[in-house]
């Protein structure tokens, strides 16, 4: 199967998510013991990705933060990711370094919800594999921080926060 279409590395947004924390699965175990991973997101339609985290959900419920990622810089948060909770992952910084610098390389559905939620449980052999092959596409080209593009509605390059560059969270 290749990821490459006719606009380069195009898929879901989600699924990009998805592969990125798969690839880090072996490194998360050694620190936070997943016995799921979910990753956050606020994103409305045609607009930049600017903040996403990602949580570590053990067998008996208690969650821990594994990192989060900002697009920008303020003076409440250094831009890129930020793992806490003594967790690391150069594999999982990779992927979501690519995937928050390349949006314009994956889809959302016109109407999804602004809050965009990724469960991710244990990855089989099969998971792995489509994972490593969708790495070993990603092309080391230039990047940008374009939105997400949407399935059904021209992409637009707005940032929800590009107004607000102190707000935080909404």
């Amino acid at each position: 199967m290749s990821f490459v279409g006719e606009r380069g590395l195009l898929m879901k947004l989600d699924k990009a998510f998805q592969f990125a924390v798969i690839l880090a699965w072996e490194d998360l175990k050694k620190s936070v013991a997943p016995c799921s991973v979910r990753v956050e997101y606020r994103c409305a339609p045609r607009t930049s990705l600017d903040y996403l985290n990602v949580w570590s959900v053990r067998a008996d419920g208690e969650q821990d933060l594994v990192c989060d990622f900002w697009t920008w810089t303020s003076s409440a948060h250094p831009g890129g990711i930020r793992f806490r909770n003594g967790c690391h992952s150069d594999r999982l910084a990779q992927g979501l370094n690519f995937i928050m610098k390349n949006q314009e390389r994956f889809t959302r559905p016109a109407d999804a919800c602004p809050d965009g939620l990724v469960l991710i449980q244990p990855p089989n052999e099969g998971e792995r594999t489509e994972a490593a092959r969708w790495m070993g596409q990603v092309p080391a080209a230039a990047t940008s921080f374009g939105a997400a593009t949407d399935e059904t509605v021209p992409l637009a390059r707005t940032s929800l926060t590009a107004s607000r560059p102190e707000s935080g969270l909404r």
